[in-house]
């Protein structure tokens, strides 16, 4: 993991590729949350998760010092790192009772929800066009969750949650991204959310089997290789270009989930799926013709920053 970014070669092919292979890895770490969250709590998922990603950046924290670490939007650090920890942790619970694919379609489902958050909080318009591409998104999502059918159920409620509290997450990162540097927007991030599971570490902690282990290290060095993976992919072309590729993420979970736990959504499901992810994608295009660059690129891929 680099902090130093090149100059951007605009090769959009290889961005692309590399886009796609950090959404891998973001599916592959939600696997092995699902595949750990039947013998470890959701709360020493989400620790592993960013204590490892916090030592695996400290080399660079240490080496710009400590003393740049120093920062005047404490508050806005906290609101992200609540929020942030509040969606994996969220996203962990639900992973232990529904598919793989639905939770991370929901919890990637934020790009529906940044425009309402920011119209709220930013007082950013909503045009009609942005409109109609929630209300896509939103339909897909009724279709997933399928009310009055049996599938809509406690646990997919709070996929749906982390996925607003990404959201939140997401737009707290564009407003610290004007005024803070990169790594430490992460340092703190990594930092609280270390510092707020500490205490579901203590209380729930249970020596985990071997193969657990395996899953807990696989989450911490997943995520930490999908920000890599991102910061060369944003060397090689602008991260609006490449965003719509950060629904890749469903299509590996949905593999992943149908060869490993043999979860295979019916007809509407897939349709909700690709409604969501259409009216994302759409989000995301006119969210930034009319506003700017999109937030959604600055959760993952932070270290490209340029």
């Amino acid at each position: 993991m680099t902090v130093t970014t090149l100059p951007r070669t605009n090769n959009l092919g290889l961005g692309i590729l590399l886009t796609i292979l950090a959404f891998l890895s973001v599916a592959i770490m939600s696997a092995f949350g699902k595949a750990a969250s039947s013998s470890v709590s959701s709360g020493v998922l989400v620790f592993f998760q960013n204590s490892i990603s916090l030592v695996l950046l400290l080399p660079w924290v240490i080496r710009d010092g400590l003393g740049n670490m120093k920062t005047k939007h404490l508050g806005l650090h906290f609101v992200r790192g609540i929020s942030g920890m509040l969606s994996q942790y969220f996203m962990f619970v639900a992973l232990s009772y529904i598919p793989l694919v639905d939770a991370v379609l929901l919890v990637n489902a934020a790009p529906l929800f940044i425009p309402i958050i920011t119209w709220i909080w930013l007082r950013h318009g909503i045009s009609g066009r942005l409109w109609l591409s929630l209300l896509i998104g939103f339909v897909g999502i009724v279709l997933i969750i399928q009310p009055g059918r049996g599938v809509f159920n406690w646990a997919t409620s709070l996929a749906l949650i982390a996925g607003i509290f990404s959201a939140i997450a997401l737009v707290t990162v564009g407003r610290l991204n004007t005024t803070e540097s990169s790594i430490r927007i992460l340092f703190y991030y990594f930092l609280i959310s270390t510092i707020l599971t500490v205490p579901l570490l203590l209380t729930k902690w249970a020596a985990p089997e071997p193969k657990a282990w395996i899953y807990l290290i696989g989450i911490g060095i997943a995520m930490a290789l999908a920000q890599l993976l991102l910061v060369l992919a944003y060397e090689q072309a602008s991260p609006s270009r490449v965003s719509p590729f950060n629904y890749s993420v469903v299509v590996f979970s949905g593999i992943i989930g149908w060869i490993i736990w043999n979860e295979v959504p019916n007809t509407l499901s897939i349709l909700g799926t690709i409604l969501v992810c259409v009216g994302g994608i759409l989000s995301v295009i006119h969210y930034h013709r009319k506003h700017g660059p999109f937030p959604i690129n600055q959760h993952i891929g932070l270290l490209a920053k340029k």
